[in-house]
């Protein structure tokens, strides 16, 4: 009883506050924070988005290569260090 009783109320937590906050999200023509939008707007904002994500899978690709590169060194040293 307890479990339907919390979800009810997150439920009604997290609705209330879209109900009441969504007259806002349309009012004046549907313009946002941002103002009137065109398509050089948006196609930048597209762009930005696309370069976002080629950078942050290149940087992760480098600090996974010299992770990589540094574990090998480190296993080569302690196997090194074993061999008497």
């Amino acid at each position: 009883m307890s479990r339907i009783r919390n979800a009810t109320i997150v439920a009604v937590l997290t609705v209330v506050p879209l109900l009441v906050l969504s007259p806002l999200a349309i009012a004046a023509d549907g313009e946002g924070l941002y103002g009137r939008t065109n398509d050089k707007v948006i196609t930048f904002f597209s762009f930005g988005v696309i370069a976002f994500f080629a950078i942050l899978v290149t940087v992760g690709s480098v600090i996974q290569h010299r992770l990589e590169t540094r574990k090998e060194r480190v296993r080569e040293d302690i196997e090194r260090l074993r061999q008497p």
